[in-house]
């Protein structure tokens, strides 16, 4: 099975043809298609390629599915014997992506 490893978003993915990977928000729409060209490696078997830092000529297309967002987190701060207490929440946005292939 052919597999690689993406950097999107300040992040590196490693993903295979047909998997679905949750990304960091990208501005692309459902049913876009979108081709991530920082392939750092490609593994097919006992052929590797790595990339010094990224391969070059190697690219990954993928077609969005979804933008969203997560489930929500409490992020709750508190100050021992002063009476400061603070409540926040966060809803980190993905894009959800399904791998099609990887080029070269």
């Amino acid at each position: 099975m052919k597999t690689a490893i993406i950097e999107t978003g300040g992040k590196q993915y490693r993903v295979a043809e047909g998997d679905v990977v949750f990304l960091e928000k990208m501005a692309a729409q459902e049913g876009d298609s979108v081709t991530f060209d920082r392939v750092l490696a490609v593994m097919d078997g006992a052929d590797s390629r790595f990339g010094t830092p990224a391969l070059e000529g190697t690219t990954v297309s993928a077609t969005v599915q979804k933008n969203g967002k997560s489930k929500k987190i409490r992020v709750f701060k508190m100050k021992a014997k002063k009476g400061y207490r603070r409540t926040q929440g966060h809803r980190q946005p993905y894009t959800r992506v399904e791998i099609k292939t990887i080029n070269g």
